[in-house]
């Protein structure tokens, strides 16, 4: 199993550290859901399809991420609460490139 430390902080404030799987072809949105992080019903709304950001992350600490594409770009041009280091947590797929990553999920609308 190739697993990846990284560092979620919730909309309360709190950080937790995160064992997240490299190997499960997961993203972001998904790590956040399967840990409970954010509260049922306000992250990954539209199942993961780069259509509602809300997932949107800010990134506090970029190891290396993939550049944004366009669909996530035009997503977060809709978007509320959008920062500089914006991204959605659905297009971040966990790879072993992302050791270290650290977000803090945005506020939801």
């Amino acid at each position: 199993m190739s697993d990846i430390n990284i560092k979620i902080t919730d909309r309360e404030g709190v950080t937790h550290d995160v064992v997240a799987p490299t190997d499960m072809s997961m993203n972001l949105m998904e790590i956040i859901r399967s840990y409970e992080l954010a509260e049922e019903g306000t992250i990954g709304v539209c199942g993961g399809m780069a259509m509602c950001a809300s997932c949107q992350v800010y990134v506090i600490n970029d190891p290396g991420l993939e550049p944004m594409g366009d669909e996530e770009d035009a997503m977060l041009g809709e978007a509320f609460h959008v920062q500089e280091n914006s991204r959605l947590g659905c297009q971040l797929h966990m790879a072993m490139d992302m050791e270290g990553l650290e977000v803090e999920i945005a506020p939801y609308p």
